[in-house]
């Protein structure tokens, strides 16, 4: 009676293993899809969208009217690489350095 309930267990144990080993690669599969919907819905529009910001901070030119991220509008003085020099209202002192990511929107000054 004791070797039929060490099989009984073999046979009960195997047949586990492998209805757990299908879930797994289900699971797996599942896991998967789940993140490509995130990369496709979540990831690859912001990716589109900060490249766009990046060509348009890279086409700036002296005299373009910008709007920073805090919502001030002033026109470009000075570009750097890193940093731009926006005057800010009809005051002519009021030019304060800034970072070119800080640019929200530019507006093309009319020639």
């Amino acid at each position: 009676m004791n070797t039929f309930f060490l099989l009984d267990a073999a046979a009960t144990a195997a047949g586990a293993d492998g209805a757990a080993g299908g879930m797994g690669v289900s699971m797996i599969i599942s896991i998967v899809a789940m993140l490509a919907v995130f990369y496709f819905m979540l990831l690859l529009p912001q990716k589109k969208e900060q490249k766009k910001l990046d060509e348009m901070r890279n086409s700036m030119e002296v005299g373009d009217v910008v709007v920073t991220t805090s919502g001030f509008y002033g026109v470009l003085i000075d570009i750097t690489d890193e940093d731009v020099i926006v005057e800010f209202g009809s005051n002519k002192n009021c030019r304060i350095p800034m970072r070119k990511s800080a640019i929200a929107q530019v507006e093309k000054a009319e020639n």
